[in-house]
C-alpha cells in the first residue's frame, strides 16, 4: 500500500497519510528506542532505534515476553500500573545490553489507547544517556578529587575574578595566615599584601596578562594576627570558552622560614669573604700609614711652610685612600636590607674592584673594566650584587695564585638585557666538576665554605637574571651573567 495519496485542489496540492503508515514513519524517524507491549506483556512493536540500543533484533524480540529480558524488579509494576492509566516520565534506570553491558537508561512509559479511549498496550520510550551519565561521573568524581586537595592542601589555593576579588579560597587559609575562607570571599588582593609590594604585584601581574603563562611572585602580607610574613605564590590564568582569561588561581606558601635561612647564608658567606679580605686590606692600608708616620715626623721637624704643606697634601691624601678602603670593605660588612634601588651599573663595579684591589695586588692580578656604555641603570640591591661580585673576582684572582690578568666586559645583549662576563686566565675547571658548582658547602678550595656561588646564583635570579659559568682546563674562567636594565 502506499503511504499516502494525493488530493489536488485548484489552488495546492496536500497529501493525506494513511495512519498505520504515519506510525511506520514515526518509528523509523524518532531519535528513540521505542517498543509497544500489550496486554499480555508481549512485544509487539520495537523499532531500529531500540535494537540499535539493545543489541537485540526484531526477531529476537517481538511475540517475547518482558520478563524473557533482564530488567529492574520495579519494571513489572509500572507496566501494570500503567494499565491502569498512569503515565511514568523519565525514569532514570540500568538495563542490560544483549552482550551483558550495563547501560543507563532514561525511560517513559505510558498507555497506548484505541481511538475509542480503551486502553489496548504499554508505550516504552527509551534514550540512551550512558555517555552522559560518564560524563558526569567523572566530572563529579574530578570535582570531589580537587574538593579532597585543596581541602587538605598545605598550599594556600585561591581563585580570583579578573578585578582581583577572591571567589574562592582553600580552608588552608586559616592555619596559614589566620583567616578563614568565608573571611577572605570578596577581599581583594590589596587587602593582603604590604603597600610597598603594591608595585612590584602590579608589574607581575601586568606580565601575566601579556604572556598569559603562569607566573612566580614573592611578596610579603599581614596575616590575622597582624604579623608580615614571606609568601611564595604561583600565578595561573583560567580561560573561558572564547579563550579569553577569565579569572586567576593562585596557589601560595609560607616561605618566611626559607627567607630567613636564605638570609643566614648570605651573611654566613659574606662573613667567610670579609675574613678572607682582610688580610689584604690590612696590608693596602698599612702602607699609607707608614707614609702617615713618616710624613707626619717630617712634619713635625720642620719649620717650613712651604714643605708643611707639601706634607699636608700628601698626608691628606693617604687618608682619603685609607677611607675609600675602609668604606668599601665596611659597605660589604654591614647588615643588608633587601630593597631595590635604582642604581649605576658601572659604580657599583667600580666600588667592588675597589674592595679587591688589596688581594689582587697580593697576588700580581691586574683587573681591567670595558663598558659599552657608561650610563647603565639597574633596578637592583647594590650591597647584593655587590657581594655576587666579589665572589666571582675572588674566585678569578685566587685561580691565578702566580699572578695574572682579570678582565670585567660589560654589553648589551638582546632588548633591555645586558651581559657582565668575568674572565681569568686561571687554572680553569675540570668538566665533571663543573656540574657540582653552584651546590651548597661543594668547593674545590681547600679554605672555602661552598657558598658563594650558591647564594650568587639566588640573588642572581632574585633580579631576574641568570648566571653561566664557561671554563677550560688551563685557559681560564668566563663567569656569564644577564641582568635587567633599565637604560
Amino acid at each position: 500500500m502506499s503511504k499516502f495519496f494525493p488530493i489536488f485542489t485548484n489552488e495546492k496540492e496536500s497529501m493525506v497519510y494513511n495512519p498505520d503508515d504515519l506510525i511506520d514513519l514515526f518509528l523509523d524517524c524518532t531519535a528513540d528506542g521505542i517498543c509497544i507491549v500489550d496486554m499480555e506483556n508481549r512485544f509487539i512493536r520495537v523499532n531500529h532505534v531500540y535494537t540499535k540500543i539493545f543489541g537485540y533484533t526484531e526477531e529476537d524480540v517481538l511475540g517475547k515476553r518482558v520478563e524473557e529480558f533482564s530488567a529492574p524488579e520495579f519494571v513489572h509494576d509500572v507496566i501494570e500500573s500503567v494499565k491502569s492509566g498512569e503515565a511514568f516520565p523519565d525514569m532514570v534506570t540500568k538495563r542490560y545490553h544483549k552482550d551483558g553491558t550495563i547501560l543507563d537508561i532514561a525511560v517513559s512509559y505510558s498507555p497506548f489507547r484505541s481511538p475509542c479511549g480503551e486502553i489496548v498496550a504499554v508505550l516504552a520510550i527509551f534514550r540512551d544517556i550512558t555517555e552522559h551519565i560518564n560524563i558526569e561521573r567523572e566530572l563529579k568524581k574530578t570535582r570531589e578529587m580537587y574538593k579532597l586537595i585543596t581541602e587538605n592542601a598545605t598550599d594556600m589555593i585561591k581563585v580570583y575574578s579578573k578585578d582581583n576579588k577572591i571567589v574562592y579560597a582553600s580552608p588552608s587559609h586559616e592555619k596559614g595566615i589566620g583567616f578563614t575562607s568565608e573571611q577572605l570571599i570578596g577581599k581583594s588582593v590589596y587587602d593582603f599584601i604590604m603597600p610597598e609590594e603594591k608595585g612590584h604585584f602590579e608589574k607581575v601581574y601586568q606580565r601575566l596578562i601579556d604572556t598569559e603563562e603562569p607566573q612566580l611572585l614573592q611578596t610579603k602580607i599581614r596575616t590575622g594576627e597582624n604579623q608580615v610574613i614571606y609568601s611564595e605564590t604561583t600565578i595561573s590564568p583560567i580561560f573561558n570558552e572564547q579563550g579569553e582569561i577569565d579569572s586567576f588561581v593562585t596557589v601560595g606558601r609560607d616561605i618566611t622560614d626559607r627567607v630567613k635561612n636564605d638570609d643566614a647564608l648570605r651573611n654566613l658567606d659574606r662573613l667567610s669573604i670579609i675574613g678572607q679580605l682582610a688580610a689584604g686590606v690590612a696590608h693596602e692600608i698599612r702602607n699609607p700609614l707608614t707614609s702617615l708616620k713618616g710624613f707626619s715626623k717630617l712634619l713635625k721637624d720642620t719649620t717650613n711652610k712651604e714643605k708643611q704643606g707639601d706634607y699636608l697634601s700628601i698626608i691628606m691624601n693617604e687618608l682619603d685612600r685609607i677611607d675609600m678602603i675602609v668604606n668599601e670593605f665596611m659597605s660589604l660588612a654591614k647588615p643588608q636590607a633587601i630593597q631595590f634601588d635604582q642604581e649605576n651599573l658601572k659604580s657599583i663595579l667600580e666600588s667592588t674592584v675597589n674592595i679587591l684591589h688589596p688581594q689582587a695586588l697580593l697576588h700580581n692580578v691586574q683587573i681591567t673594566s670595558q663598558y659599552q656604555n657608561d650610563d647603565i641603570e639597574l633596578l637592583c640591591n647594590p650591597n647584593q650584587l655587590k657581594q655576587v661580585f666579589v665572589n666571582f673576582l675572588k674566585n678569578a684572582i685566587e685561580s691565578m695564585p702566580s699572578g695574572g690578568n682579570v678582565n670585567i666586559h660589560v654589553q648589551r645583549v638582546e632588548g633591555n638585557r645586558l651581559q657582565v662576563c668575568f674572565s681569568d686566565e686561571g687554572m680553569g675547571i675540570d668538566d665533571e666538576l663543573m656540574h657540582y658548582l653552584g651546590t651548597p658547602f661543594y668547593t674545590t678550595k681547600d679554605k672555602g665554605i661552598g657558598l658563594g656561588l650558591t647564594v650568587s646564583n639566588k640573588i642572581i635570579q632574585e633580579h631576574n637574571g641568570t648566571m653561566k659559568i664557561e671554563s677550560q682546563i688551563g685557559k681560564g674562567t668566563t663567569v656569564k651573567v644577564e641582568l635587567e636594565c633599565l637604560s
